[in-house]
């Protein structure tokens, strides 16, 4: 490993993913270390699994915190904790077996090539994938489009994204949204009008089953209700950067999707 590797952190985020928890930081483990698992007010199995494989596994790491934050504000407290510690990148991923391990090393290596960007994951659905998920997010990703004039965020939901930790803390830290489901879309708006571009690289995600440890903790009126809200004020705040935006826009004509 490099020293620019070593630079570089997967963090896990997770609330009450149960069993799939285990399974998904074992499967990152065999491809990169170290990996840093976020418990986000967990109360289910996952606690003492996780716990557990932190004894056995040097490579991970787990923080334990005991009030529930959301995703945003979770991901947040590890990506400070991970910039304290020297890490200037970070991988964030889903830990309820929804995106492929084997995916981190080729983004590992784009961030190596570009560490002044940020590398999107963009969904490949499988036919398992709930029609609702796919269609949905297709007014929010225009919405995301509008915001950047069109300037190459493929998926302004996806969770698998590598975020350069200065520009993503600095920008966390200086708005009181974005802690929740609205995490991934705000983040990456905002990143992109901080003039961080965006690279994308496509990656197979999937849905399990309930009967193979599959958990969801989306709730599709409050979340898209979230999702409005985030969109109206980002769409206001497009107003008066219009012209930086447009810029950047010319700069990134054609994004780089890998």
């Amino acid at each position: 490993m490099s020293s620019e590797d070593r630079k570089r952190i997967v963090i896990l985020p997770s609330y009450n993913s149960g069993r799939l928890l285990a399974e998904t930081a074992r499967a990152v483990l065999a491809v990169w270390q170290p990996v840093w698992v976020v418990l986000d007010g967990s109360t289910d199995e996952s606690v003492g699994e996780i716990q557990d494989l932190a004894r056995t596994e040097p490579g991970l790491s787990v923080i334990h915190l005991t009030e529930n934050l959301g995703k945003g504000g979770a991901s947040l407290v590890a990506m400070e904790a991970a910039a304290k510690a020297g890490y200037t990148h970070a991988l964030l991923m889903d830990a309820d077996g929804q995106h492929p391990a084997q995916e981190v090393a080729p983004f590992m290596e784009l961030s190596r090539e570009h560490p002044k960007a940020m590398i999107l994951g963009e969904p490949v659905f499988g036919p398992e994938a709930p029609a609702e998920r796919v269609k949905g997010r297709r007014v929010g990703n225009w919405f995301a489009n509008l915001e950047t004039l069109w300037g190459g965020i493929r998926d302004s939901l996806f969770g698998f994204r590598l975020y350069p930790l200065k520009p993503a803390i600095k920008i966390m830290r200086s708005i009181r949204t974005g802690r929740r489901f609205d995490f991934d879309t705000e983040l990456a708006v905002r990143l992109y009008w901080a003039g961080v571009e965006p690279i994308n690289r496509p990656v197979p995600v999937k849905y399990p089953e309930k009967s193979d440890g599959g958990v969801t903790h989306f709730r599709y009126l409050r979340d898209n209700l979230l999702l409005v809200t985030t969109h109206t004020r980002l769409c206001i705040l497009l107003f008066p950067r219009l012209w930086r935006v447009w810029q950047l826009r010319r700069k990134w004509l054609s994004p780089r999707d890998i």
